[in-house]
């Protein structure tokens, strides 16, 4: 009977942890996704945390309960945003590949989901030129510069200019970025001929 009692109380306390765990995982992901909303529209400066709170339904000081500060805030929504990217734009790549083909591929898959995510987007493109990004070099797992290994590649195998990576990237990066604001301003409709069309002229422009 007090086996049985014990047992009930264990229970009642493990539907508890996990309501408790479940709360605190919604007030995270809903800081997460507010301040992607907020930092799309009116970049980090213009995102206090006051206002991320507000747009969360939570309190400010829920916020400092899950993330440091703001520049942790920003670091950890860029590790999620990131890690969802890779993950949409790699599935079905193929390693072995020419890098040409390998080029198409990713950067094909890129800017179509810039296309369909102009917060995601909006966000990264930030997040590139800001200091955030410099910081992360050193310490970026292997996935994370997948695309830039691929471009190191190219350089290496003399099939792409012998040029600095930051030039290579501008050339490579370059017209999607351009091409996503045009069609996210509403100033251009983006088909998949056109999609083509510029992934294929960012690989020629960067060819030797």
């Amino acid at each position: 009977m007090e086996a049985s009692h014990y047992n009930r109380g264990l229970n009642v306390h493990s539907a508890e942890e996990k309501t408790m765990a479940s709360k605190n995982g919604d007030k995270r992901r809903a800081i997460l996704a507010a301040a992607l909303e907020l930092f799309a529209e009116n970049g980090f400066h213009g995102a206090p945390t006051s206002l991320i709170a507000q747009r969360a339904g939570i309190g400010v000081g829920t916020i400092y309960r899950y993330f440091k500060d703001k520049d942790e805030l920003i670091h950890e929504l860029h590790q999620e945003v990131h890690g969802r990217v890779l993950a949409r734009i790699c599935d079905g790549y193929d390693e072995g590949g020419s890098v040409r083909e390998r080029f198409l591929f990713l950067f094909s898959r890129l800017l179509r989901l810039f296309l369909s995510e102009p917060k995601e987007f909006r966000f990264l493109e930030q997040y590139y030129y800001s200091p955030f990004a410099h910081r992360d070099e050193l310490s970026s797992p292997p996935k994370e510069a997948l695309m830039k290994r691929l471009l190191r590649l190219g350089r290496d195998q003399q099939l792409i200019r012998a040029a600095p990576m930051p030039v290579l990237e501008a050339l490579a990066f370059g017209p999607l970025v351009a091409l996503a604001k045009e069609h996210i301003s509403g100033r251009l409709v983006v088909d998949d001929q056109m999609i083509t069309l510029v992934v294929e002229a960012a690989w020629d422009g960067l060819k030797r």
